[in-house]
């Protein structure tokens, strides 16, 4: 199809396709899920259980509780609940369509979305140690920097991820349209080494929110 040879429109369909894919997969098995023992419960736990490993190493009383063991506690003070809506699968399913999505060497995306996905998932989770220290020493500032300033620096660390990928790796793809290099070559005299004077073709490669609560 015309409109599949285009770079843009392919990128654009893909990347739709693969969202209402994802749409489906989440709201179908993994959301539904939360009541037992689903990915999004698991993934809750283990950033409430990291960000109280974090608190701990940093010498601040912590600890998990709650009946799906997703309270953060902080000195004492029951800080933050993790949500399903702070997990960070939403963001970390459109970090790895744009990049499936957007052309680029395969061998290339195998790394580098799951290098992506972890250093999201760890922002995640020094975000929300964030918030625990936001609602202990500025309470009054922890409805703010909840909604907007973590939000932009999560977004904004998915959009510095997609502008190295698209800088450094998606021009290593050769353009399919290229004709491959001709082999023939101008014969040389003797004693003198052949001059290829053709351009090279090739390119130089170079969420969410989280419920708080204090005690007391």
């Amino acid at each position: 199809m015309a409109l599949l040879s285009r770079p843009l429109s392919r990128f654009i369909i893909t990347a739709g396709v693969l969202y209402i894919g994802w749409y489906v997969l989440y709201n179908r098995l993994i959301h539904q899920s939360l009541s037992g023992f689903g990915f999004d419960m698991a993934l809750c736990r283990h950033l409430a259980s990291a960000s109280a490993a974090v608190l701990g190493a940093l010498g601040f009383s912590s600890g998990v509780g709650g009946s799906h063991e997703t309270f953060l506690f902080m000195n004492g003070w029951h800080v933050v609940s993790v949500g399903w809506q702070c997990d960070g699968l939403p963001v970390m399913a459109l970090f790895t369509i744009f990049i499936v999505a957007y052309p680029g060497p395969w061998r290339a995306k195998l790394w580098f979305i799951p290098a992506g996905l972890l250093a999201i998932h760890l922002l995640n989770i020094l975000r929300i140690v964030g918030l625990a220290f936001n609602q202990v020493y500025s309470r009054s500032t922890t409805e703010f920097n909840h909604h907007y300033t973590f939000t932009i620096i999560v977004y904004g660390f998915i959009f510095w991820l997609w502008t190295i990928w698209v800088r450094r790796f998606a021009r290593q793809t050769p353009d399919a349209g290229s004709p491959p290099p001709s082999s023939d070559q101008t014969p040389s005299q003797p004693g003198t080494a052949p001059v290829d004077e053709r351009a090279s073709a090739s390119s130089p490669s170079s969420s969410d929110t989280t419920s708080f609560q204090a005690r007391g």
